[in-house]
């Protein structure tokens, strides 16, 4: 047995606190180590080079790396390794940075401890077996999740690649909460007029299957080969006969008489509409929940708006349909959803009309909003404005301890605009902290202020109402003094939050959550839009608060994984996974309980658990369960951690 080992200094992260030459010491004077070795960077390509070096010309057959996070650069070592030809499961990673360097102050303390963590893993990587990768076959076509500017982009650029998308969409339209935007933020661009045209190519797209109105009902199988089924909610519209001319809307007895929930609320529409003028596909859908015709069997003498359409699309008729598709990769672009402000009682949301959110204040922008692009508040012109920043974002007491990115900003471009549009109106914004983090942010944040928009850092504390007028209470937090202002209009800087549609996907798909409940990517700087489900990728705010820009970065990211995986017949499957001992397994189905990723299947006629090799992740549950031993890990196993752990005890 050869084995080398090889110390990062990580610049000066591991090498300040850990005396690297003393471990190089210690560890060198052990039997199976061949060679030790220490470099600044192992990363990088000369430290990389430096074991591979070794490899062909020691002959060694196991190598150890004592750095960082396993997270972080085992797949770079695995590579390094590979290319030099060693198996690669042959490597072991020692972490003396964060589980050593990173925690400890006195320096003989941490060379002890990272002297006997390189040992452990000299001595797990002495029993580590070489494994084999087996070959997937790859289904060409793609399932992005969600219609909104993520979706769109996405679906667009792996279509424009060549291969087969389904764009899944819960709404009658795609285009997600930026077609409920008046404009974008710093360049104030019309967002219909960006995103309208993108709509519009998504649906005319030859390899694009545009599902609206539809939801993912279940997803079963593994990278390569995901099978999907898609349940599409009946429009009770022939959308092949609607034309979108808009006669059965007119003529709908309850026209007008419910919310709108494209324009939160503050509009109206009838039981038969379509969100939006610009709305793709452009064709009539019927609210089950609403329709008289639909609740009751009855909607006067006859339902004027089948009288209406001169085409016959109205069918009452209709029911769901199950469409089930195979994909080789999925994109989860799920998007986000508005802070619920009535949790924070104190700002009076829902009790006073005055009091509203950012995305209301967008839709009352909107040309195509209730007020027609007026800024109207209940029919008058407010002119006295509080905008109350972080609402529901950097707020520990609601569990929603993180900063939403966004809000800083289209509240800047919201003052600007009421600005704008009321050139006397006096404008207040109540800020935590002002942060103009992306291009050209601070500069529009400096127009702002010489607009006359007022900044005034402090925490509102509560809304209330003294002889008809709006009051905000706040503490100014850099004077340490309490203040007031009377306001005709509160406008609450709501945070983003994940979508109601994260926990049934995220569900489906085995997905891990972050500590703000937005998906887990892989890793944050070398994999942001990677999941640790293979094939599964992240795009836009599903992944976390973000803006535009930064959406269609992310989009665009996860598009070129998914082409690079579609581009393959076969890909390689990763090879520590379970395996079961049939011989040994009593058919208990503990384990088949315990795994979270569904990858156990009971063979009745053997009465013994399989594995699907495939879907395991190999997190090891089973294993660990198994009252009988039947489950091994490969890469994990038994002998191998209880050499580690003898090793420091």
């Amino acid at each position: 047995m050869k084995i080398g080992v090889y110390v990062c200094h990580c610049g000066v992260n591991i090498s300040n606190t850990v005396d690297v030459q003393k471990v190089i010491s210690e560890v060198s004077a052990l039997p199976t180590v061949a060679v030790c070795r220490d470099y600044q960077y192992m990363c990088s390509d000369p430290g990389q080079e430096m074991i591979a070096k070794d490899i062909r010309e020691l002959g060694l057959d196991r190598v150890v790396v004592a750095a960082c996070s396993p997270r972080m650069h085992e797949p770079t070592f695995r590579g390094a390794v590979e290319a030099a030809g060693m198996n690669p499961y042959c490597f072991e990673m020692a972490n003396i940075r964060e589980q050593c360097s990173w925690v400890h102050e006195d320096k003989e303390q941490a060379t002890r401890k990272a002297a006997d963590l390189v040992k452990s893993s000299v001595a797990r990587a002495a029993l580590l077996e070489p494994l084999n990768s087996t070959e997937v076959p790859v289904t060409h076509a793609a399932l992005v999740i969600g219609g909104g500017i993520a979706g769109i982009q996405t679906a667009l650029d792996i279509a424009n690649s060549g291969y087969p998308v389904y764009l899944v969409e819960k709404d009658p339209s795609i285009g997600g909460h930026m077609a409920q935007f008046d404009k974008t933020f710093p360049t104030l661009d019309c967002a219909a007029c960006i995103l309208t045209p993108k709509m519009v190519d998504v649906a005319r797209h030859p390899n694009i299957e545009l599902l609206t109105y539809s939801e993912v009902e279940s997803i079963e199988g593994s990278v390569g080969n995901f099978h999907v089924r898609i349940r599409k909610k009946p429009r009770y519209v022939n959308v092949s006969l609607c034309t979108g001319c808009g006669s059965c809307a007119t003529a709908c007895r309850l026209v007008g008489r419910i919310p709108s929930e494209f324009d939160m609320g503050l509009g109206k529409r009838g039981a038969i509409y379509v969100p939006f003028p610009q709305a793709v596909p452009l064709r009539y859908t019927i609210d089950p929940e609403k329709c008289l015709m639909l609740k009751h069997g009855k909607c006067g003498t006859s339902p004027k708006c089948v009288d209406a359409c001169d085409r016959d699309a109205i069918d009452f008729s209709m029911t769901e349909e199950i469409l089930e598709v195979d994909v080789g990769a999925i994109v989860v672009a799920t998007g986000y959803k508005e802070f619920d402000p009535t949790i924070k009682r104190e700002y009076k949301y829902g009790t006073f009309k005055n009091v509203m959110t950012g995305l209301e204040l967008e839709r009352i922008f909107a040309p195509s909003g209730p007020t027609g692009g007026k800024a109207l508040i209940n029919g008058k012109v407010p002119k006295k404005i509080v905008f109350v920043s972080c609402v529901g974002s950097r707020d520990k007491r609601i569990g929603n301890p993180y900063c939403s990115r966004v809000c800083c900003m289209y509240i800047a471009k919201q003052a600007h605009l009421l600005k704008e549009k009321i050139p006397d109106a006096d404008i207040t914004v109540m800020y935590t902290d002002m942060r103009a983090f992306g291009k050209g942010y601070e500069e529009f944040y400096e127009r702002v202020q010489k607009e006359g928009i007022k900044y005034r850092r402090g925490n509102a504390a509560e809304v209330y109402e003294e002889d008809g007028v709006l009051h905000v209470r706040a503490e100014d937090t850099l004077m340490g003094e309490p203040y007031e202002l009377e306001a005709d209009l509160v406008v609450l800087g709501t945070g983003l939050e994940p979508s109601d549609a994260a926990d049934a996907i995220g569900h489906m798909l085995h997905l891990s959550r972050s500590a703000d409940k937005f998906f887990l990517e892989a890793h944050p700087k070398l994999r942001p839009v990677d999941t640790v489900i293979d094939g599964v990728f992240l795009a836009g705010a599903a992944q976390g608060p973000k803006d535009i820009p930064d959406t269609v970065a992310q989009a665009s990211g996860a598009a070129s994984h998914v082409v690079n995986l579609l581009s393959k017949d076969v890909i390689l499957a990763e090879p520590i996974v379970a395996e079961v001992n049939t011989d040994v397994c009593a058919g208990c189905r503990i384990c088949e309980i315990l795994c979270p990723y569904d990858a156990h299947a009971f063979d009745e006629e053997r009465n013994v658990m399989t594995i699907n090799k495939a879907i395991c992740k190999g997190c090891g549950s089973c294993a660990a369960a198994c009252p009988s031993g039947a489950i091994a890990m490969n890469h994990f196993r038994d002998s191998q951690i209880v050499a580690q752990i003898l090793e420091v005890i």
